[in-house]
């Protein structure tokens, strides 16, 4: 029995092609990763907010949620910092969640054909920026008065 010492013991990311499957497990492990430090950080700053009173609180709402129209641009920047983090922590929370739906049908046992696999695969994706958009037009058209 000859064995080539030089071959590789098991496949390698260096022989796969990238494959919208592929790109879904890694995107869904990063937006694990981005909910759980970026909501996990701005959840216990709004706590210790919360918890030291007014004018704390006062501090989170002015660099979070509105800077207001007098605002120090320091304020104004990490305001508008927080409102597009927001929307990577919304898209990261539909793309997640419409991904581990995609998983759980898998762990099923349906939708392991290729081309199945590939259907669903973009309509995760698809169906994650909708959702985001959605829930974007509703908070303008909620904000806004109509």
């Amino acid at each position: 029995m000859g064995v080539n010492a030089n071959r590789p013991l098991s496949p390698h990311l260096g022989i796969y092609r990238r494959s919208p499957a592929m790109m879904m497990s890694i995107i869904h492990r990063a937006t694990g990763f981005i909910m759980a430090t970026a909501g996990m950080v701005t959840l216990l700053w709004w706590l210790s907010a919360i918890g030291s009173g007014a004018e704390g609180f006062a501090t989170f709402h002015r660099y979070v949620i509105s800077a207001g129209k007098d605002a120090a641009t320091f304020a104004v920047v990490t305001n508008w910092f927080f409102r597009l983090l927001g929307l990577a922590v919304l898209y990261s929370f539909f793309q997640h969640m419409f991904s581990g739906l995609r998983h759980l049908v898998m762990d099923m046992g349906a939708g392991f054909e290729l081309t199945t696999n590939r259907t669903w695969t973009w309509v995760v994706y698809i169906a994650a920026f909708f959702a985001t958009a959605l829930v974007i037009l509703l908070v303008v058209w909620h904000s806004i008065g109509a």
